[in-house]
C-alpha cells in the first residue's frame, strides 16, 4: 500500500526558499518552513538535522516533548511523528535534509548506534567548539554540492555526510549512556519501545507484559504509578497519534488507515477514534 506524504511537498515548499540541493535527496535550507498544519501530528519521510543558532523551537517527537535552543543539534528520523508547538521570533537555524534513499546509500546504519540513540535523545546541546565544527561541516557540504562540474561531487557529499554522522554519533550515544536509570525506568523504556514497535497490531496489555516477562497486573501498576497513565492509555495514545498523522499528512483513505492500523472494520476504527478524540476521522481530516 503506497502512502504519499502530502504535507511536506518539497516542490511547492522548498523551491520558494534559498536552498542548495542535489535533487530531492539532499537539501540544505537556511530558513525554517513552518506551516499552520504543523500544529497537528504529521509524519516525514526524510532525515532532518537542525543546527539551532539562535532562539528556540518546541514540539514533540513520537509523544516526547523536545526543546531546541541555541546552540544545539536536533536530528529527526524518517517516519517519526512530529507536532509543532512554538517557535520564537528570533529563531535561526541551518537545516540538512536527507531522503531515506540518500541515507541508505551511506551504509552506516549497521555500523554505529546513532540511529538508536537519536530516538531516545533527539536534541544534543553543542559547545562553542562543537557548534563551530558543525557549521563548518554545513559550509563544506554546501560548497561540495555547488561543484556541479565535479565528477566526484556525489561521492564527496556522501563522505562528508558519513564524517558528520560519525562525528556526532558519540555525542548522542554518550548522552544516552550517561542517563542513569532506575530498574522501573528501564522497564518503562522497554515497555514504550515495545509499544512503538507493535501498537499497530497489538493493543492488549497482556502482549506487552508477556514480552517483558511480567504479569499484566504488575506491569499496569508500575506504568500507572510512574507515568500517571495506564498501560492501555499509552497504547491508545500511540494508535491515535499514528491515526492523526496519517489523516493529516497522507492521502490514504480512512479505510486504508483502518487497515494500516489493523482494525476489523472502518466502522470500528471510526468509533475507536471518536471515543478518544471526541471527533470522527473525517471531521479531524477537515480541520485546518
Amino acid at each position: 500500500m503506497k502512502k504519499n506524504i502530502e504535507i511536506f511537498d518539497w516542490q511547492d515548499d522548498v523551491k520558494k526558499e534559498k536552498i542548495t540541493s542535489i535533487d530531492n535527496d539532499l537539501i540544505l535550507l537556511e530558513k525554517p518552513i513552518i506551516k499552520p498544519e504543523f500544529i497537528h501530528p504529521f509524519k516525514v519521510d526524510m532525515v532532518t538535522a537542525q543546527i539551532c543558532l539562535c532562539g528556540k523551537t518546541e514540539g514533540s517527537i513520537n509523544l516526547n516533548s523536545y526543546s531546541s535552543t541555541a546552540s544545539s543539534l536536533t536530528i529527526i528520523m524518517p517516519d517519526q511523528i512530529l507536532q509543532h508547538k512554538y517557535t520564537s521570533e528570533d529563531f535561526s537555524a541551518l537545516f540538512i535534509i536527507m531522503s531515506q534513499k540518500f541515507i541508505d546509500s551511506l551504509n552506516i546504519q549497521q555500523n554505529i548506534s546513532l540511529f538508536m540513540s537519536v530516538a531516545e535523545c533527539p536534541v544534543i546541546p553543542l559547545s562553542e567548539r562543537d557548534l563551530q565544527a558543525t557549521v563548518t561541516y554545513y559550509e563544506m557540504l554546501k560548497d561540495a554540492i555547488k561543484q556541479i562540474d565535479n565528477p566526484f561531487r556525489l561521492e564527496t557529499v556522501r563522505h562528508l555526510t558519513m564524517a558528520f554522522f560519525y562525528g556526532v554519533s558519540y555525542q548522542f550515544h554518550d548522552k544516552t549512556q550517561k542517563l542513569h536509570k532506575s530498574k522501573n525506568e528501564i522497564i518503562i523504556d522497554k515497555f514504550l519501545t515495545l509499544v512503538r514497535n507493535n501498537y499497530k497490531k497489538e493493543r492488549t496489555v497482556g502482549f506487552y507484559a508477556n514480552g517483558l516477562c511480567l504479569t499484566p497486573k504488575y506491569l499496569s501498576s508500575l506504568i500507572k504509578t510512574n507515568t500517571n497513565l495506564s498501560a492501555n492509555d499509552w497504547i491508545d495514545r500511540y494508535v491515535i497519534l499514528e491515526a492523526e498523522a496519517l489523516l493529516k499528512s497522507t492521502n490514504m483513505t480512512i479505510q486504508q488507515i483502518s487497515d494500516e492500523l489493523n482494525f476489523p472494520s472502518q466502522s470500528f476504527f471510526g468509533k475507536y477514534f471518536k471515543r478518544h478524540t471526541n471527533i470522527s476521522p473525517r471531521e479531524y481530516r477537515k480541520l485546518s
